[in-house]
């Protein structure tokens, strides 16, 4: 017995050196981006990095003849950089540690990251010609990375994909954006290419996006602070942290006290939302995390870009996720020059906000002329407006990669750049709009320009009369005898027709002063700092759609940037007798600031705090009412029962104290309210009537007080609802 105990004592002792001895002589590995059949950048000093024993020396051998050696750290991790030759291969790259890896079939050559959402994704399957597209796509130069979709809420080392060889066999679920883009720098150029293909169909541009792209975009610092909290070992997690502990410490005592005393006790705080991992792969950073950091610092020359449809409600503010985007992964691949070229969304039928995605093609025009290092491909006239993945990706491809030929490689005699605004000039009854990027205009069609509208000091769009003249075109519109500014292709499903003589087409635009604030700012000089969200008819009834949602005349809500400080309303009755309200906000969602339909599902019976009011309406109280006001905003039906006690409201009169009925469609409410006055501050109802729509500034002198059952909208010539906002 004593002796069997020796002997499995022996054999364990073994077993563990035999394991001690593995861990010695670890193996070294490499990064997945790695692999057979790569292309690594031509022409650079490329990091080759990865992990081994502690201490361990590592030499990196190109069959080219150049090497690099260093020695593992202690945490297991080595990098070097390793020169690179020209354009060529095969060549065999050779990692010796206390193991030998060698990677065969490696090309030098141009390497691009292709990356975005489901437009980027797009297969060449699903591409025009696709079958002769796969069938011809025999391309031993070029070379295929396709990462498998993946999220995380920390930094990834690990990845899923291997190199391939473009072959008929390995294309049809590559993206079809990237391989036309790399065929044609491929044909072009000479040289091997590499594609590194990491897209995700619907995803927003913030996963993507990592933390130092953030913290560098000043208006980003909400989204910057909300990662830092998230993130273990930062100051602002340990804060919170430090903090939660202690909460329930000092609940443990409590609690032990309350179980020795059977008395009582309330719950523990709760978990900081702050602290907990985000749960989305639309989150903040978390597809940069598992998708893109695994292959940093991989060489690459640039990258392509195609997103934007997912944040197409975000306007102006897009612009600044953009910059983020490019100055972040700039920052982590270490390369202030990385070349980054962007396709502009394609026209489509969103069905509303008509006005929402030219103000993204805007954003992105002007992210192009003020980072450096940026192109942008217009394909407004190769869309689909009844398909939001048109299946023209040739061109799209091409595109990008004339941009890539003359900005990046220096062929400048390869034209690359969409006709653009340069400025705006106003002769009589005409407006001068001048081009840059063209030498003579011209219409694909034939046909006189499309798509361009002016307008006059009623603010009001017209379609215009357009004329080429060589880089200039010549506006002019019926009804538009003094016009002061121009838009064009300012709307979801234009598709224009104006190109440059390189056929490159004409990206949206708008210039000058429209004076839609005109008149309000001299009624009102206290609505000068406030931004129009929405105006409206409220008289009309083919804005209301039949309740369901609202057509506004005008939906700024994408340009607005910044948090919320103040929420206003202007109504304007008969062009002269108005009101004014402002308040603290009762929302931060600028969709249920406006009319309350049912697709806003926003219901508000609640009081207002720092309620300012100004009005010309005989017996309306103005001044300033810091805790005196009160909303009821809801699409559906109501009842007169004062719901909410709020003071001095009726229980059988409509008025300041209604009861909504269950949430949907049904009569529907906008009302703003003074309730220690006991008077009505304005009110819209049953949204759905139009002419016979409920409508008034102060109390009802008839009726019901808040104007219910009123109809009072057909007695004005013109009615103006304004929905304003400023910003922190």
């Amino acid at each position: 017995m004593f002796t069997r105990r020796i002997k499995q004592t022996s054999i364990l002792a073994a077993g563990a050196l035999m394991i001690v001895g593995t861990a010695l002589k670890a193996d070294v590995k490499l990064p997945e981006i790695f692999n057979n059949n790569m292309v690594i950048q031509r022409d650079t000093n490329a990091p080759v990095w990865g992990w081994g024993k502690p201490g361990e020396k590592v030499k990196v051998s190109g069959s080219w003849g150049k090497s690099a050696e260093t020695t593992t750290a202690q945490d297991g991790k080595w990098t070097v950089k390793l020169a690179t030759p020209s354009a060529g291969g095969p060549f065999t790259i050779t990692v010796q540690g206390n193991n030998k890896i060698e990677l065969k079939n490696v090309l030098s050559g141009e390497v691009w990251l292709c990356s975005g959402q489901s437009n980027m994704e797009m297969r060449i399957a699903s591409s025009n010609n696709a079958k002769k597209e796969i069938a011809n796509a025999n391309f031993p130069n070029i070379r295929l990375f396709h990462v498998r979709k993946a999220w995380k809420t920390t930094p990834q080392t690990k990845l899923i994909a291997n190199w391939k060889t473009c072959t008929p066999k390995n294309i049809p679920s590559f993206s079809a954006v990237g391989y036309f883009f790399g065929r044609e720098l491929n044909t072009t150029l000479k040289v091997p290419v590499g594609l590194i293909n990491s897209s995700w169909g619907g995803t927003r541009i913030e996963p993507w996006t990592p933390p130092v792209g953030f913290a560098k975009t000043p208006t980003l610092k909400s989204i910057y602070n909300q990662i830092e909290a998230k993130t273990a070992g930062t100051s602002s997690n340990k804060k919170l942290l430090q903090q939660a502990v202690k909460n329930y410490k000092n609940w443990l005592v409590k609690a032990d006290a309350a179980l020795k005393n059977n008395t009582p006790i309330n719950p523990p705080t709760a978990y900081p939302a702050a602290l907990a991992p985000y749960r989305s792969h639309q989150s903040p950073t978390v597809l940069y995390n598992a998708m893109i950091n695994p292959m940093v610092p991989y060489a690459i020359r640039g990258a392509i870009w195609y997103q934007g449809e997912s944040n197409r409600a975000d306007g102006k503010m897009y612009g600044e996720k953009m910059k983020a985007l490019i100055n972040g992964w700039r920052s982590v691949y270490n390369n202030k020059k990385l070349a980054f070229y962007f396709v502009q969304l394609a026209p489509y039928n969103y069905r509303s906000a008509p006005y929402a995605i030219p103000t993204i093609w805007e954003t992105q025009v002007e992210v192009a002329k003020t980072v450096p290092g940026t192109g942008i491909a217009i394909i407004n006239d190769i869309g689909n407006l009844k398909d939001i993945h048109p299946k023209n990706k040739q061109d799209v491809g091409k595109r990008l990669a004339l941009l890539a030929l003359n900005k990046t490689y220096g062929k400048k005699d390869i034209a690359c750049d969409s006709p653009s605004f340069k400025e705006m000039k106003i002769e009589d009854n005409a407006i001068k709009v001048i081009f840059a990027n063209v030498k003579s205009l011209k219409t694909r069609d034939g046909k006189a320009p499309s798509w361009f509208e002016i307008c006059g000091a009623d603010g009001v769009f017209k379609k215009a009369n357009a004329k080429i003249s060589e880089a200039t075109v010549v506006l002019t519109a019926e009804g538009v005898s003094k016009p002061c500014a121009v838009r064009y292709a300012w709307h979801m499903l234009a598709e224009p027709n104006l190109a440059n003589e390189a056929g490159l087409p004409a990206s949206a635009f708008r210039a000058g002063k429209i004076p839609v604030r005109g008149a309000l700012n001299t009624l009102i000089p206290e609505a000068k700092d406030f931004k129009i969200v929405y105006t409206l008819d409220p008289s009309n009834s083919k804005t209301t759609n039949g309740g369901k949602n609202i057509v506004y005349t005008a939906d700024k809500k994408s340009q607005i940037v910044g948090s919320i400080d103040k929420i206003a309303y202007v109504l304007v009755l008969n062009g002269k007798n108005y009101v004014f309200v402002s308040m603290d906000p009762f929302t931060t969602d600028l969709n249920k600031i406006g009319v309350p339909t049912a697709a806003t599902k926003a219901v508000f019976q609640q009081k207002l705090k720092n309620m300012f009011v100004k009005s010309n309406v005989k017996g309306v109280k103005n001044g300033e009412f810091p805790d005196g006001g009160n909303i009821e905003f809801w699409s559906s039906n109501y009842g007169a029962p004062n719901a909410v006690k709020i003071p001095g409201a009726s229980n059988s009169k409509f008025d300041f104290g209604d009861r909504p009925s269950r949430a949907g469609l049904g009569y529907g409410s906008m009302q703003v309210h003074n309730y220690k006055a006991k008077q009505t501050v304005f009110a819209f109802n049953s949204f759905r009537a139009g002419k016979n729509a409920d409508l008034g500034i102060g109390n009802n002198p008839k009726g019901q007080p808040d104007w219910t059952f009123s109809k009072a909208a057909r007695k004005y010539k013109s009615a103006k609802l304004y929905i304003m906002v400023k910003t922190k």
